[in-house]
């Protein structure tokens, strides 16, 4: 079992603890407007500031970790957060709290919709159109974010470049691991090199712009202490998934199996968080052939417009495969309780298997080199998801346009949130619709 700091506070016992974890989680879980970036700074908010849970350099600390590894970066820093304040029920806690709120309103949300396009069909198709186009605003206003912060330099724009080409050129997961594995591999290069020449000139290696720079520093270790077998464990179980899994799912192709398969895999492939979902999970056979465009587009844009991580796109998925194949009601909310529970399983173990070893390669300069190079190419990935399928599927006529362009204007001066930008763009597709302006080119 994980030990942590909290477990050896005497003011705070184990199950007060696990309430005090559940509570915070559920409030955040029901208030975290605006994705990814803004959920670190309402955690940096309650849990540095506020209840002082850890301090500004150790949770620095932990959101270079969680940005490093593949997964649902602000749900893997809240499991982290759990874990250290209650242990595996607190960690369990913290990620149950703050993802259902998120994936019960995607439900009612898909629910209505049901409704709406029954009773309002031209409304309703104009709605989804408003999300699509929104989609394409928010997608496009986090690649250039992302480049301006992860890609601002020669060579990691190169890196993004490669990472563009391979993405659009091999499609589905083939080009996007390429591109991964081509960051990791140059920035490893660029931070060798560098040391090399830090060991030749001062004996030292000193960060430029073109070299990765050091981990944040922290003021003593991260308390989270994990045994070693408890990570391997993790990582074998992880390997264990991703290998037996697809080998299954061929064997006996029964939709329980491969909505497992698929979105097992789609989690544990994610760097970058919730926005490298979408082309990934696009580019799968079951999500390809199973649904079209416009529900994929449609579950992305109201993830937007919901708080908490956006990963819970995979419960509207797996309910929509359940109906598209015939499944009732109770049948199609298992395969969303099943695509959810999958699509975050792989970056839990993620964490724990390298929180098991983090202390010993934490300050390692390879480290550094492959998150720099990776993050550069999740630039370039995010990049292809914009041209294909985003753009494609979002701009198909002038009023989408017209969405899309004030949408982007709203994200860039930055004083409306992400959510409330989508419901505009949902009311005003279907407003223009109800008028009878067309919406095709």
């Amino acid at each position: 079992m994980p030990e942590t700091a909290a477990a050896t506070d005497p003011a705070a016992r184990p199950p007060a603890r696990a309430r005090e974890v559940a509570s915070a989680f559920l409030r955040l879980g029901v208030t975290s407007f605006g994705g990814p970036t803004a959920h670190l700074g309402y955690f940096r908010e309650e849990f540095v500031r506020r209840r002082r849970w850890v301090s500004d350099a150790q949770y620095a600390e932990l959101v270079a970790l969680c940005q490093f590894i593949p997964g649902p970066a602000s749900s893997q820093l809240g499991f982290a957060l759990g874990m250290l304040r209650a242990g595996a029920p607190g960690a369990l806690l913290a990620w149950i709290c703050f993802t259902l709120p998120s994936a019960l309103l995607l439900g009612v949300l898909a629910a209505a919709g049901a409704g709406l396009a029954a009773s309002a069909p031209a409304a309703w198709g104009g709605a989804l159109l408003g999300l699509q186009a929104v989609a394409v605003a928010v997608v496009a206003h986090a690649v250039w974010g992302m480049a301006r912060g992860l890609a601002p330099d020669l060579p990691r724009r190169a890196i993004a470049l490669g990472g563009l080409a391979l993405a659009l050129f091999i499609p589905g997961t083939g080009g996007q691991l390429l591109a991964i594995i081509g960051g990791a591999g140059v920035g490893l290069l660029v931070a060798a090199r560098h040391r090399g020449r830090g060991a030749r000139a001062a004996g030292s290696v000193a960060p430029t712009a073109e070299a990765p720079a050091p981990p944040p520093a922290s003021d003593g270790e991260l308390p989270i202490r994990i045994r070693p077998s408890v990570g391997i464990g993790a990582a074998v179980l992880l390997a264990a998934l991703l290998l037996l899994l697809p080998l299954a799912a061929r064997a006996w192709p029964e939709l329980w199996l491969l909505v497992s398969e698929t979105f097992f895999r789609a989690g544990a492939l994610v760097f970058g968080g919730g926005h490298v979902v979408l082309p990934l999970l696009s580019a799968e056979p079951l999500i390809a052939d199973g649904l079209r465009p416009d529900q994929l587009m449609s579950s992305y844009a109201a993830a937007q417009a919901v708080p908490g991580p956006l990963f819970t796109l995979a419960a509207p998925l797996g309910l929509d495969l359940g109906f598209a194949a015939g499944f009732g009601a109770w049948g199609a909310l298992g395969l969303a309780a099943l695509a959810l529970v999958m699509i975050f399983l792989p970056g839990m173990l993620w964490l724990i298997a390298v929180l098991a070893v983090w202390a010993r390669v934490r300050s390692h300069g390879s480290a550094r080199g492959i998150l720099w190079g990776v993050n550069a190419a999740v630039v370039g990935i995010l990049a292809a998801a914009l041209v294909s399928p985003v753009v494609p599927a979002g701009l198909t006529g002038w009023v989408p346009l017209g969405i899309a362009l004030l949408g982007g204007a709203l994200l860039a001066r930055g004083r409306v949130p992400a959510w409330q930008i989508v419901i505009l763009g949902a009311l005003a597709g279907a407003a223009a619709a109800a008028l009878g302006v067309p919406l095709g080119w």
